[in-house]
């Protein structure tokens, strides 16, 4: 009887993983589709974030493509650089972890700065040289 109910509680765990494989499996198909009109794009549990020409765009990947779009045009910029746990960072020598990694975008009017996050810090900092190579 003990048996059977490990098995069970491991059937269980497995059918969630699976589950939970398969809504990211449609989320990454449907930013898959968005992305095609796109010059260059990424894809994070985060965010998405995709530019054409000197627009950025950015949302939150869901199952039926990208929600919350925001637009920022490169020319709005001022500054790009990678914050990590709340701290800008230097782009030549990036931590190897942190808990909350975000791209930055400082725009040249002075608002608050366009926050974009991410999980992974070698994307992070790829964009952000590459956007400062842009500017």
């Amino acid at each position: 009887m003990t048996e059977g109910l490990v098995w069970l509680a491991l059937l269980a765990v497995f059918i969630g993983l699976a589950r939970s494989g398969w809504i990211e499996y449609r989320k990454v198909e449907a930013y898959r589709t968005w992305a095609q009109s796109y010059d260059r794009a990424k894809y994070d549990i985060y965010a998405v974030l995709a530019q054409k020409e000197l627009t950025l765009t950015w949302g939150q990947p869901t199952l039926t493509g990208p929600i919350n779009l925001q637009h920022c045009s490169i020319t709005e910029i001022a500054n790009v650089f990678v914050q990590v746990d709340g701290q800008p960072i230097d782009l030549e020598h990036p931590p190897g972890k942190g808990k909350t990694i975000q791209l930055t975008l400082q725009r040249q009017d002075n608002e608050d700065p366009l926050l974009i996050p991410f999980t992974d810090m070698t994307m992070a900092v790829e964009w952000a040289q590459y956007l400062k190579k842009m500017l």
